[in-house]
């Protein structure tokens, strides 16, 4: 029996896919196809995948070309596939050629012509040209422009940018730089937004009246009804609402979800959340609570849930006249567990996250929001686990990604549910109030 082997990612599932499958096919008597996971993808770049992991399998599995369908998960495994299976030949399309030749120690190897003018990259750029229109200003914004240029099918051709000095910056790109906010939804079909916190309500407001989706910086608004408006405001419009949150869209953040979810540390009784940066401070700045409150409070809300019982603010102020806080510490109690969080723009600290529980803990070393690492640790130190995960673009191109399937789909799929979303709101609400425990720096 002449066993062989193919690997692709099969997303979209074309003709082009079906071809190279029959001709693998007819090189031997029994066929194996491996299906690149979602995270093996995300490491080799192709984080615009439409489909699920198990779409995919089904549409291979649907053509009943395959005698056996494996998942590819890491590098070097089709070493280990081949050896694993007693495998003869290794077949892949032509644009591979050469890039495979390592194998011919293992194993025969063959590479087929793909079929001209079919491919999966075209086919999402044919149904997804989404014009997403920017709002605000700094280097998040900047950030968010270049890394929304890997992502097939969103354009972004103009944005409303709130600081002159900036605008040089986009001019080289030939951007269509708006003259207000209105004029820039006139141009678009969504926006991401990351203008200062006091303007989110009303510029989310405006764009979904306009039939606009809308990505925006956390936090939505300022007040936990107005967040509740706006959710209202985008299922009855049938727009999708987004809260950007980038670590939420990180692998190895959602890794450690599901890791805690599946019992790995016991039972969660306490989780510590420290968020800080040095920045220097004009009229214009985000205060420390709605710069890194979200962030910290993300993992709380999500892993012991919104309806904790008790709530305390401590918070040291710039002055007497000013709600820009230099260093903000927040403790929740539920019922069965305590947390707390600690944020700042002129204070410095170590930024990372640790979560305990009845069997071990988890720790998320500085910068934990945007970390690709973290372990495990257990009272016999040998027992402790290290999680290695690639993150590209700090989870912007992945939550951009979110955001156009869910458009596309007409179906929210962002990572952040509007719970997590109004008990942020909540807290700011409570800061804006004054339910503070408050220190002057002077």
């Amino acid at each position: 029996m002449i066993k062989v082997i193919t690997y692709g990612t099969y997303d979209l599932f074309h003709y082009g896919h079906q071809r190279l499958l029959e001709r693998a096919k007819e090189l031997g008597d029994y066929l194996i196809v491996g299906v690149t996971a979602d995270d093996f993808d995300k490491t080799r770049g192709k984080i615009n995948v439409k489909q699920s992991l198990m779409e995919r399998i089904e549409s291979v599995r649907a053509t009943g070309l395959a005698d056996e369908i494996i998942i590819e998960e890491y590098e070097g495994q089709k070493i280990d596939d081949i050896k694993r299976y007693d495998v003869d030949i290794f077949t892949v399309g032509s644009d591979w050629v050469g890039h495979f030749d390592y194998l011919n120690e293992y194993c025969e190897v063959i590479y087929l012509d793909r079929t001209k003018g079919v491919s999966s990259s075209e086919i999402r750029s044919k149904r997804r040209s989404i014009n997403l229109g920017l709002v605000g200003e700094g280097n998040i914004l900047k950030k968010f422009y270049d890394e929304s240029k890997l992502v097939n099918g969103i354009e972004v051709n103009s944005l409303y940018i709130t600081n002159d000095d900036e605008i040089d910056t986009y001019k080289k790109d030939s951007l269509t730089i708006a003259k207000s906010y209105d004029d820039l939804l006139g141009m678009v079909d969504a926006v991401y937004i990351i203008s200062h916190p006091s303007k989110h309500y009303s510029q989310i407001k405006q764009a979904l009246n306009q039939g606009k989706h809308v990505l925006c910086e956390s936090p939505f608004a300022l007040s936990e009804e107005e967040c509740a408006e706006l959710e209202k405001l985008a299922i009855d419009n049938d727009l999708i609402l987004m809260d950007s949150i980038k670590t939420a869209y990180s692998t190895a953040y959602n890794r450690l979800l599901l890791l805690l979810k599946g019992g790995k540390i016991g039972d969660v009784y306490s989780i510590d959340a420290t968020c800080t940066s040095l920045r220097e401070y004009d009229e214009n700045s985000w205060n420390s609570i709605t710069s890194w409150g979200p962030t910290a409070l993300l993992p709380i809300f999500q892993v012991l849930g919104v309806d904790y019982n008790n709530k305390t603010i401590n918070s040291l102020m710039l002055d007497d006249n000013s709600n820009f806080d230099l260093f903000t510490k927040i403790d929740l109690q539920y019922d069965n567990a305590v947390a707390s969080i600690k944020v700042a723009n002129s204070v410095k600290s170590e930024g990372e996250l640790v979560i305990s529980g009845s069997k071990g803990y988890a720790y998320v070393p500085a910068p934990w929001w945007k970390t690709d690492y973290f372990e495990l640790r257990y009272e016999n130190l040998e027992d402790t686990k290290k999680y290695f995960y690639q993150l590209d673009g700090e989870g912007i191109r992945y939550m951009l990604v979110a955001f156009v399937k869910s458009i596309e789909l007409g179906k929210n799929n962002a990572y952040i549910n509007f719970d997590v979303s109004k008990a942020i709101c909540k807290v700011m609400e409570d800061f804006e109030n004054n339910n503070v425990n408050t220190i002057n720096k002077y």
